[in-house]
């Protein structure tokens, strides 16, 4: 990176920092507002339904916004993407809006570079991503956009330090996240067409899937390390 735009990229920074500082009270209750609206379901259901026909694009943003602000993983709005527009569009237009919010993470990991952009990302985090991240990261990878309650944010903002194109990021974004997603958009179509007997047996198969991932998730991690190793 050139003098010239690490010039231009600190006065940006500069010049943000002096803007937020002088309008932080604002800036900040627009922020909390934006934090907790993303975390009531209801409340983006009825938001949504409001816009009629923009009503998709509008999905698709706020799919955008779960992943890069939400305190709950980004797949979970696609249950009511499912309710409100069935299952093929509603899995469609989650996995539009979840694949551009980790396009964005990515950039961001890209733009900022490893000395700054590991401040964003938990220790935690950080080393286990350094641990299984560093000889078939591709797959890895991978395997973690698949894993259910994984962090996909912070690994998104993780490989934009990595040499990882654009280009493969996106198709293992888009892709990883298609189980979990698909599930969840036909979950709340069940829920739309009042059919609950069959959300609960797919609301058990999802329990079963995803329960044993969260409870034995360190266990998962060193296995997929002893791999990478191999």
């Amino acid at each position: 990176m050139s003098g010239k735009v690490k010039l231009g990229i600190l006065a940006i920074v500069v010049l943000t920092g002096v803007f937020c500082f002088i309008y932080h009270d604002p800036i900040l209750d627009r922020v909390l507002r934006l934090y907790r609206f993303s975390a009531d379901r209801e409340a983006i259901q009825a938001f949504i339904s409001s816009y009629g026909l923009f009503a998709p694009l509008l999905f698709i943003f706020i799919q955008i916004l779960q992943v890069l602000f939400a305190p709950v993983p980004g797949e979970a709005t696609g249950f009511i993407g499912g309710y409100l527009f069935g299952i093929v569009p509603g899995f469609i237009f989650s996995t539009i809006g979840l694949t551009v919010g980790s396009w964005v993470n990515f950039s961001v990991g890209r733009v900022l570079g490893r000395r700054y952009g590991a401040r964003i990302i938990p220790p935690r985090y950080l080393e286990k991503f350094d641990a299984l991240i560093k000889q078939q990261g591709v797959i890895v990878a991978f395997i973690l956009f698949i894993l259910p309650g994984f962090p996909k944010d912070y690994l998104s903002l993780f490989l934009g330090f990595s040499k990882l194109s654009t280009k493969v990021f996106l198709l293992m974004a888009g892709i990883g996240r298609i189980p979990g997603t698909f599930m969840l958009s036909l979950q709340g179509a069940q829920v739309y067409q009042q059919n609950y007997g069959t959300f609960f047996i797919l609301f058990l198969i999802s329990v079963s899937l995803v329960l044993p991932v969260v409870c034995y998730r360190e266990q998962i991690y060193r296995w997929i390390e002893k791999i990478d190793k191999k």
